[in-house]
């Protein structure tokens, strides 16, 4: 039988929700394990989350750099040795920090997982801090720091956070320079002491999941309690500072191009319209053939990409609309992202339209979860997000389910052009 290439695929909906939930243990000690059993390579995934972010810290960069500094040396292996063995053993590890966790992840090959996971045990329990290391760290990363504030987009974005949340706040803080001078072995050892202990952690482990990978993790990480357990230490809600104004502009002399970013408080990811409020933020500014790319970037020219979505934080989340252009277009640029706002709220969407992006909406997601690594992804967001194993069900219902109507009441609500902090850091025309 051949096939016939001038007949497209039939297109068909997404009815029901396949995503793998995770098989939950407790170690001994008390550590969550979340086995997500998929793949049929012969390579696993683990993810150790410590709840020790941003939020935590009492300086800037404490948080990152005592992640950073794990694979800098322990009480039995220098950052050489860590780096080389990891590098025999064919496994990749990362070590990153948010606003609220610490996250350390191994891929590894599953012949190789107890030897592996070894390294990463003895990083996590017997790290040294050594100053050389942490002075070669520092350096690298202010420089890079130096580099990247030079950039007009990270004018934009310091500027713009810091008018939403204010300088007290740990979202509206930013580091500077100096900052890096101040961080010591003894600044992160205090950090760790007091946050890096079994009793403020979860893992995650996914890909083809053995019981010998099972036992590796609790004979390494589960057996006995480690670190300084205590009381774990819960995130308490700062209220933002909100600057007086609306419009604020950073002067680059010799920026070629603007960055502009608006932005404003919307709901929290809790709220009940947070999941049917991303479908009409993606019809507005969240994929390519969004009214915002479509006016400003199609019809107009002004500018190679504009974007808008929701980022959450911990009890709330921010509405942001990004893009750089020329100079000149700066104030053209608002204007027309005003216009599509007054647009979705005084005009029903056609329903051509809104299937289109509910569409987009399903495939993308689909893609994002198709793999064990992914899926991993998916579930720690759950978990770092403060949500619940119906998260998914209820996404797959609010994209399906949302009408015109409720966009065009979502955005009455929602873009609101008087809520929005304006932004241009670029040249002075």
């Amino acid at each position: 039988m051949s096939l016939n290439r001038t007949i497209p695929p039939s297109v068909r909906s997404l009815d029901e929700l396949n995503i793998l939930y995770p098989e939950r243990l407790h170690l001994k000690n008390g550590i969550p394990l979340n086995i997500i059993q998929a793949g049929t390579e012969e390579v696993v995934r683990f993810d150790l989350l410590v709840g020790a972010g941003q939020w935590h810290q009492t300086q800037s960069l404490q948080a990152m750099f005592t992640n950073r500094l794990l694979r800098e040396g322990t009480v039995s292996l220098t950052s050489r040795q860590i780096a080389e063995r990891l590098d025999y053993y064919g496994a990749v590890m990362e070590l990153s920090s948010s606003v609220n966790c610490g996250f350390i992840t191994l891929y590894s090959l599953n012949k190789h997982f107890p030897k592996t996971l070894e390294i990463v045990a003895d990083m996590l329990m017997h790290p040294t801090f050594p100053k050389k290391e942490l002075d070669v760290v520092l350096e690298v990363n202010k420089q890079r720091f130096l580099i990247n504030s030079s950039r007009v987009e990270m004018m934009a974005r310091k500027k713009l956070n810091r008018s939403l949340f204010g300088e007290a706040h740990p979202l509206g803080r930013y580091a500077e320079a100096d900052d890096y001078d101040r961080i010591t072995p003894e600044l992160l050892r205090a950090f760790y002491n007091r946050y890096y202990h079994s009793g403020n952690c979860s893992i995650y482990v996914s890909g083809k999941v053995t019981k010998e990978i099972i036992t590796s993790i609790e004979h390494l990480l589960g057996d006995a309690p480690w670190g300084n357990v205590s009381e774990v230490v819960p995130i308490v809600p700062i209220h933002p500072q909100q600057a007086e104004g609306k419009h604020f502009f950073v002067e680059k002399d010799d920026a070629l191009q603007s960055s502009i970013k608006l932005g404003g408080f919307v709901m929290d990811r809790l709220h009940p319209d947070f999941l049917k409020a991303r479908v009409m933020v993606t019809l507005f500014g969240g994929y390519f053939g969004s009214r915002l790319m479509s006016n400003i970037r199609e019809e107009k020219g002004y500018t190679y990409g504009i974007g808008a979505g929701i980022v959450t934080y911990p009890d709330l989340s921010v509405l942001v609309i990004s893009t750089e252009a020329d100079n000149e277009y700066a104030s053209a640029i608002i204007d027309e992202t005003y216009k599509e706002m007054d647009r979705l709220c005084n005009d029903l969407v056609p329903q051509a339209e809104l299937d289109m992006v509910k569409n987009y909406m399903l495939g993308d997601w689909c893609r994002s979860y198709e793999g064990p690594f992914s899926m991993s992804d998916a579930w720690i967001y759950i978990e770092t997000g403060g949500l619940d194993d119906q998260f998914f069900v209820r996404t797959l219902d609010s994209i399906q389910s949302i009408t015109r109507e409720e966009v065009r009441q979502l955005a009455q609500t929602y873009l609101c052009k008087e809520n929005l902090i304006e932004v241009v850091a670029g040249k002075k025309m």
